[in-house]
C-alpha cells in the first residue's frame, strides 16, 4: 500500500469515530504522495470511520484537480451545470484502479491548494464559534499568541466558490505569513488543519479542539439515567415509559398526515438532551435556524420543540414554504424522536447534540448566526449534498 493511502486510512479512522469532531459522511481528508504527483483523497459521502483499504477513498492527479480551480470558463457558468462540470472534472482526475460507485470529495481542488496532508472536520467545539457573532474575534483571542494564526474564512456556498475564495485567501496568508495557513475557520461550516506529516495534522487537530473546549460550555446533567435503579440524587424523574409512548405515537400519526409517510419513530435520551430542554431559553435557540450544511442535508434543519402547537401543522407549513420538514422533535422531558429509516436515525441523534451544543455555547458569545435562505436553497439545490445524502442512507 502507497504510504500516502495508509496515512490517509489512519488519520481518517483516528478522527472519524468522534461524533463531536463528524456526523455522518460530512468532513473529508487528503493526503498527498511524496512526488507531489497524486492525492489520495476521501471519497464523497464516505464515513471518515469506515475508510480502508479496499473502499472509500480515490487517487487523483494533483495538476488536473488544481487545473479546476484556475480554469475561468467554469465560473462564467450558471450555478448546477459549474457544479455538474467540477464533479465531472473531478472524476476525470482519478487515476486508481477504484471500479466501484465513489467520487472523490468535491472539495478535492481546495484540498489541492493546502499542505500535504489535510483534515477537514466539523467539530462541535469549532462550531460553536463560527456560528458565534463575536465567534471570530473571541477565536482570535485564543490564538492570539500564535505565529501561524488561524484563516477565517467568511461564509461561501460550498463547492467551486469557496475553492476559489480560498485560493486567493491562501495566496494572501502565505504573502504576509511566509506559509500556507496550517489551520482555517470556515463561517458557518467547519475546520481545515493541514500540515506536513499525519502525525503533526492529527497534533494539530487536537490542540484545535481542546483549546476551543477551554472557553466553552459543556451539556452536562443526569435526567435520562441508564441505570435500571433510581438516583435519588437525580434533579429530574427519568421519563416513563407512557409518556414515551404517548409521544412517539403523537408524532408517527402527525408525520403520517402531514407527509403521507409511515415512518419509524427512533427515541433518544442522553444526558446532553436533558441539560438542553432545562435551559430557559430552548425553544428559542432552535428557533433560530440552521447552523450548518450538515444540519440541513442529514437532519433536515434544527429538532422541532414539540409543545402545545399542532405538530402536523407546523409539518404542513414547512412543505408549503418550500422547506425541509423536519425529522427530529424534542419533547421536554421526555426525550427526541427522530422519523425515519433506523440506519439514519443515530446520525439525526448526533447532529442535533451537535447543534444544541453549538447554540448554547454561540448564545454566550453574542448570540446565534444561522444560515439564510439563499444559503439554504443552495445547499438544498446542491447535487452534490444530495449525492452523499443518498448516500448515508443506502439508497444507491
Amino acid at each position: 500500500m502507497d504510504k500516502a493511502l495508509s496515512e490517509l486510512i489512519r488519520i481518517s479512522n483516528t478522527v472519524g469515530k468522534d461524533s463531536s469532531l463528524v456526523q455522518g459522511g460530512g468532513g473529508n481528508t487528503s493526503v498527498k504522495t511524496a512526488d507531489g504527483k497524486y492525492m489520495y483523497i476521501k471519497a464523497s459521502g464516505t464515513a471518515l470511520k469506515d475508510m480502508n483499504g479496499r473502499k472509500g477513498w480515490r487517487r487523483v492527479r494533483l495538476d488536473s484537480v488544481l487545473s479546476i480551480i484556475e480554469d475561468k470558463s467554469i465560473v462564467k457558468l450558471g450555478t448546477h451545470a459549474r457544479e455538474i462540470e467540477v464533479v465531472n472534472r473531478l472524476l476525470l482526475a482519478c487515476d486508481d484502479q477504484v471500479t466501484a460507485v465513489a467520487r472523490p470529495s468535491v472539495e478535492a481542488h481546495l484540498h489541492g491548494y493546502l499542505d500535504k496532508c489535510v483534515i477537514h472536520l466539523h467539530p462541535s467545539s469549532v462550531g460553536a464559534y463560527a456560528n458565534a457573532k463575536n465567534g471570530k474575534a473571541e477565536l482570535e483571542r485564543l490564538f492570539k499568541t500564535e505565529t501561524l494564526p488561524p484563516l477565517w474564512v467568511p461564509y461561501t456556498d460550498p463547492g467551486f466558490m469557496l475553492a476559489r475564495r480560498i485560493a486567493r485567501l491562501v495566496n494572501h496568508y502565505q504573502k504576509q505569513h511566509g506559509k500556507k495557513p496550517p489551520i482555517m475557520v470556515l463561517d458557518r461550516h467547519g475546520l481545515f488543519v493541514s500540515a506536513e506529516g499525519a502525525d503533526a495534522a492529527l497534533r494539530l487537530v487536537r490542540k484545535v479542539i481542546n483549546r476551543c473546549n477551554s472557553k466553552l460550555k459543556r451539556l452536562k446533567t443526569q435526567a435520562c439515567p441508564r441505570a435500571k435503579r433510581r438516583d435519588t440524587r437525580l434533579k429530574t424523574k427519568p421519563p416513563l415509559a407512557r409518556d414515551i409512548a404517548a409521544a412517539k405515537s403523537t408524532i408517527r400519526k402527525a408525520f403520517f398526515e402531514a407527509t403521507g409517510e409511515r415512518a419509524t419513530i427512533s427515541y433518544f435520551c442522553d444526558d446532553e438532551l436533558a441539560a438542553f430542554w432545562r435551559q430557559k431559553d430552548a425553544q428559542k435557540m432552535l428557533a433560530a435556524g440552521v447552523l450548518t450544511p450538515d444540519e440541513l442535508v442529514y437532519a433536515n434543519g434544527p429538532a422541532m420543540w414539540v409543545g402545545t402547537q399542532n405538530i402536523a401543522k407546523r409539518l404542513t407549513q414547512q412543505i408549503k414554504k418550500g422547506e425541509k420538514h423536519s425529522v427530529a422533535f424534542l419533547v421536554k422531558n421526555v426525550g427526541l424522536f427522530v422519523a425515519g429509516e433506523r440506519k439514519i436515525a443515530k446520525t439525526v441523534r448526533d447532529i442535533v447534540a451537535y447543534s444544541i451544543f453549538i447554540r448554547t455555547n454561540a448564545k454566550r458569545m453574542g448570540g446565534i448566526r444561522s444560515l439564510n435562505k439563499r444559503q439554504r436553497d443552495f445547499i438544498n439545490k446542491w447535487e452534490a449534498e444530495a449525492f452523499r445524502k443518498k448516500l448515508a442512507t443506502g439508497q444507491t
